[in-house]
């Protein structure tokens, strides 16, 4: 198991590219199984999720061809369905909670697929009810073994169907889409989530042929086509390591240009940061964060603390709740942080709290930081990353810290960041990969 160990209270200075979005990956290319035809995607994150993927797709029987960095063709020609069957499968599909996304498109063109209970993060429930729910009302049936923990899906009798979302699922939304694009009849999908990367899948599968009006939305209406061709396509940046990069450079006073943003698809993103008092300028696609000694917490109108909260898009994302957290810790003032979608995020914080953080855990969703405002600096000390998010919170704060501290399970970490070590050591970091 690797280690970083982070020399802290450097400032940090210079440009950095965020990389292609992680979760955006995950369904485009699960899309590619939709069709026979070559399909081309670029501004690939180089990541261990995604990379599992791929070799997943390969051991399926997708063709590949690297074109580039970060750009790969992939052809579907076919698919080897005998390797469902195998210890191989099961093993590395379970390691992977994108794995889950495969049946969507599988059902549509083979109308059937065979999946095993994923991992991922541990950060609370996270039921699949919402994809098996949309499956079903497209007509599929679907069993679960728990002996051999995998889920058998039938699509054989797949019609269009109304389907209303009990769940704003950003992962099942995009399974049922892949599954119902190439299903007969005319398919809705109300209380669909609508992230900027689902509209991506959509606007990519258009170009493949499918017919999906309504993207952007919480309404999409699919008519169901018999095929799709190929197409080429390029990810977005990775709007988590963009809102990263701006907590970064705001806990370690530290100044620093992030390229190539495409700003507009940031949402609310930039504007939470804001209300932390951190500044910011929009120079073309990128985001210039100067050096700040000192960033205040706004109030509310009548007073009240800040509270941050996540919620569907385009509300504030949850996979930014611990960075905005770790953010306040240096801010002046106080901020309640609610995590309403995972009940498990938030336990990070007895690790902040040993560097000299004050925070009050109110509970699995909810906790009070009270801002130090640079009256002394965090301390540096040995901990563990329990999920991708918390991993590079901690990560901030060691940075920002005095003195030096060791994060274990980093394994966590290159899940969800491409080569942060080294990216941030190009600015001035000084962090070693043990």
């Amino acid at each position: 198991m690797s280690s970083f160990r982070i020399t802290g209270g450097r400032k940090l200075k210079g440009e950095i590219i965020p990389q292609g979005a992680k979760n955006e990956a995950l369904q485009i290319l699960c899309a590619v199984l939709l069709s026979k035809e070559p399909v081309v995607i670029h501004n690939i994150p180089d990541i261990r999720d995604v990379n599992k993927l791929i070799e997943l797709l390969q051991d399926m029987g997708v063709e590949t061809r690297k074109l580039g960095e970060g750009s790969v063709e992939f052809k579907a020609a076919g698919v080897n369905f005998e390797y469902f069957e195998t210890e191989q499968y099961k093993k590395k599909a379970a390691e992977l909670r994108g794995s889950v996304m495969l049946l969507g498109p599988m059902l549509g063109r083979f109308g059937k697929g065979k999946a095993p209970k994923p991992g991922g993060d541990k950060i609370g429930r996270r039921p699949l009810d919402a994809h098996f729910t949309g499956f079903q009302k497209l007509g599929a049936t679907f069993s679960y073994d728990a002996g051999d923990a995998f889920y058998h899906v039938d699509g054989s009798g797949m019609k269009g169907a109304y389907i209303w979302m009990e769940e704003i699922s950003v992962t099942g939304t995009a399974n049922v889409i892949m599954a119902a694009v190439l299903t007969e009849g005319t398919t809705t999908i109300y209380n669909a989530a609508c992230e900027p990367y689902l509209q991506q899948l959509c606007r990519m599968l258009n170009r493949m042929g499918a017919r999906i009006s309504g993207v952007g939305s919480n309404l999409l209406t699919i008519q169901g086509v018999s095929q799709l061709g190929g197409c080429e396509h390029t990810m977005l940046p990775d709007m988590i390591e963009i809102g990263s990069f701006i907590g970064l450079a705001a806990m370690t006073e530290s100044e620093i240009t992030i390229k190539n943003c495409r700003i507009p698809e940031l949402g609310i993103i930039p504007d939470v940061f804001k209300k932390l008092g951190i500044q910011m300028e929009f120079r073309g696609d990128d985001i210039y964060v100067p050096a700040q000694k000192n960033y205040t917490v706004s109030k509310l109108i009548d007073g009240s603390i800040l509270t941050v909260y996540d919620s569907p898009w385009p509300g504030f994302t949850p996979d930014l709740i611990s960075i905005v957290l770790v953010t306040a810790i240096q801010a002046k003032g106080t901020v309640l942080i609610h995590q309403k979608m995972f009940e498990s995020r938030l336990f990070f914080t007895d690790k902040l709290i040993d560097m000299g953080a004050q925070i009050i855990l109110c509970d699995p969703h909810r906790a009070t930081v009270i801002g130090l405002n640079r009256e002394y600096n965090l301390r540096g000390i040995r901990m563990s990353s329990p999920d991708i998010r918390a991993g590079v919170a901690l990560l901030i704060a060691a940075l920002s810290a005095d003195g030096t501290s060791i994060i274990d399970n980093i394994d966590q970490i290159d899940r969800g960041y491409q080569n942060i070590d080294g990216r941030l050591n190009a600015l001035g970091a000084d962090i070693v990969r043990v």
